[in-house]
């Protein structure tokens, strides 16, 4: 049975960012302001932006003013905010007003939906009142709209900082104003209202901006929004598994991840693709794509997920002058510096594509060239490369995991053997043979002059001679792409252990043992918490190595998030269950990687470059998972860890067995 919207639904009383909440429809996105129960905050709709937007609802009962979002303590009189739920699409918010004014007894209950409208810029704000006095009652709503400073942004524009606002915007009417050549309007169904005893109404208002906005009166263009959300949600997830489980949290953490991957996904036809695949967006910074978060985290979910349109986005990175830039606005403009790992990443989203989609020779060929740009960008160290300081990589605050590094010259490797293995399954002219003795090469390097045997752990050199050993999660990754031994690999394993890089909430970036590098300041990538693809990727290497005990052990540790937050964000804490309150971005397209470590880790689903299939669950220690209805190349695959038992069509098939 595929998915719904009310599926998706996330209790907002939960929350463990609830200053962050925000709702996307793919074309507008736009805040909640926490503690209002019918407010609405700034929005952004490439190319459009309106950070500073405000629209804020006064209640009016029979001439008594009642104002939203009371303030705390005693004094707070006004409509009380109660909880609500988050959608894909849609937010609702309740609250309760309950109090006697000159001897007579007001009781409302009010719900308000809020709504990013589709295919225009703006959204609907439906307030639903019901009065629940033993008296009729006339109300009145009076919103109060600021527009602030309104903008139109050039889509090349579009980075990881959200937009700033333009000059304020002017009045031209009641409900109207300009600034510049951005028209923004307020519409209505009616302000006022006769409520009988027990009685309810519905109250409904659109903020839209732009030129030449199409008619509609506000229910109506609700309604065709949500109905784009379902659509959106049911095309999107037509391939992707059902995943039940007596595991408790499991579900949610899954369903979670998948609208970490949804609220990514943009629709406009003016970006280089549609749909578009945003590392970010949902508070409008971010709104581009990084090759590192949109290939290297989670390929294979993706790829379920766009289908066809994969094949697009892969390319449309690849257009860009990746050694010069790491990432593109949507409309193909490069941003930001050179990244170590972006070439790594596009490999690995082509390996989806191969996989699921079939590749072109012409497109491996392409691909190849790229790496080998971007790897000749970084300074030859022998056989390895060095690569540069921190903003080419991790971007650490201490000096550490800098220069020559045991990753990204793993996944150096580890591209060069993939592209050889696509250019056998594609039939693209390339030296394979070249290839893999480069790969043999680079990975035999790291191991003579990276690795210190004595504190079984790599090193990383600077062109000065000097090497820093610093305890870091990345490490892990020149494991997963084949730069150990098992006698390394063992060495490594035993410090994922709690006060070192585990932590009850999560893993550490560096280890908390680790008294150089680790601080709390940067948890991203410094300590204290992890961005959010690399715990569940951690678990997924695990998996890989044969280590299923530990790699649950890892995830399990992630479960809290589905509980907590109704999109996962960029990164957030191991210590306990949250996330930093500022200065990152507050969704991110790597939360995906949770659900692509559940399915190809947990349930054994390795997806082969020929196309082909091969499935081999892992038994749980805390329970039982079963997946259902996953699509690959026209057949239906279901899959349950607790028997081991794997359908193909409905048929039952041997686990391990190749799937053609």
């Amino acid at each position: 049975m595929p998915y719904s919207v009310d599926e998706f639904a996330f209790d907002l009383r939960q929350n463990m960012a609830p200053g962050d909440t925000w709702v996307t429809s793919g074309w507008t996105t736009v805040h909640a302001p926490p503690g209002s129960v019918c407010g609405a905050g700034g929005w952004f709709a490439p190319p459009y932006a309106a950070p500073d937007a405000r629209l804020a609802v006064e209640l009016d009962v029979d001439g008594h003013r009642i104002a939203d979002g009371a303030a705390p303590g005693v004094a707070g009189v006004g409509l009380l905010y109660s909880g609500g739920s988050w959608r894909p699409g849609r937010i609702v918010r309740n609250g309760t007003y309950h109090r006697r004014h000159q001897g007579k007894l007001t009781s409302l209950r009010v719900q308000s939906t809020l709504t990013p409208l589709y295919g225009q810029a703006g959204f609907v704000l439906e307030v639903e009142i019901t009065n629940r006095a033993g008296r009729d009652v006339t109300v009145a709503l009076h919103p109060r709209a600021e527009p602030g400073g309104p903008r139109r942004v050039p889509l090349a524009e579009w980075g990881w900082v959200p937009p700033t606002p333009g000059p304020k915007a002017v009045s031209t009417g009641q409900w109207t104003w300009q600034a510049g050549d951005v028209s923004v309007e307020l519409s209505h169904e009616g302000l006022r209202q006769d409520v009988p005893a027990g009685g309810t109404t519905v109250f409904a208002l659109a903020v839209r901006a732009g030129a030449g906005m199409p008619s509609g009166r506000p229910r109506e263009l609700a309604a065709e929004a949500t109905v784009r959300s379902e659509y959106r949600l049911a095309r999107a997830l037509a391939r992707v598994p059902r995943l039940s489980s007596d595991i408790p949290g499991l579900e949610a953490y899954w369903r979670g991840s998948l609208t970490s991957g949804l609220v990514c996904l943009w629709d406009n036809p003016g970006f280089i693709t549609s749909p578009f695949v945003a590392t970010s967006g949902v508070d409008g910074g971010a709104l581009c794509a990084y090759a590192w978060d949109t290939g290297g985290y989670a390929p294979h979910l993706l790829t379920l997920m766009l289908g066809d349109d994969t094949t697009g986005v892969l390319e449309s990175i690849m257009k860009v002058d990746l050694t010069r830039h790491y990432a593109i606005a949507p409309d193909g403009t490069g941003l930001g510096v050179p990244y170590a790992y972006s070439g790594w990443s596009l490999v690995t989203l082509a390996t989806a594509v191969a996989a699921h989609l079939g590749i072109s020779p012409a497109l491996v060929t392409q691909l190849h060239d790229l790496v080998e740009g971007l790897d000749a960008r970084f300074t030859p160290a022998g056989v390895l490369r060095d690569y540069g300081s921190q903003y080419n990589l991790l971007e650490m605050r201490s000096t550490g995991w800098e220069h020559v590094v045991a990753s990204p010259n793993a996944e150096r490797a580890w591209c060069l053997d993939r592209l050889a293995e696509l250019a056998e399954v594609s039939g693209a002219r390339l030296p394979v043979d070249d290839l893999r003795s480069r790969a043999r090469d680079i990975r035999g390097a790291i191991a003579r002059e990276l690795w210190d045997e004595r504190e079984g752990w790599f090193r990383c050199r600077y062109p000065d001679g000097h090497t820093e050993l610093v305890q870091h999660v990345q490490a892990f990754d020149a494991m997963r792409n084949g730069a150990c031994t098992p006698e390394m690999a063992q060495a490594m394993l035993g410090r994922l252990r709690d006060g070192s890089f585990l932590a009850p909430y999560g893993v550490s970036a560096v280890a908390a043992d680790d008294r150089l590098h680790y601080e709390l300041g940067d948890t991203d990538w410094s300590g204290g918490g992890a961005y959010t693809g690399e715990g569940p990727q951690l678990a997924l290497t695990l998996w890989e190595q044969g280590e299923p005990s530990l790699a649950w052990d890892v995830m399990r540790r992630l479960l809290w998030m589905g509980r907590h937050f109704p999109y996962y964000p960029q990164e957030h804490y191991c210590d306990r269950p949250a996330a930093p309150p500022t200065g990152r971005r507050v969704n991110i397209v790597a939360g995906l990687a949770g659900a692509e470590a559940i399915l190809t880790g947990a349930a054994g689903v390795r997806f082969q470059l020929d196309g082909s299939l091969v499935v081999v669950p892992a038994a749980l220690p805390d329970g039982d998972v079963e997946l259902t209805g996953l699509t690959y190349r026209g057949r239906t695959i279901d899959i349950s860890t607790a028997s081991g038992v794997v359908t193909v069509d409905g048929r039952p098939r041997k686990a391990g067995e190749v799937i053609e």
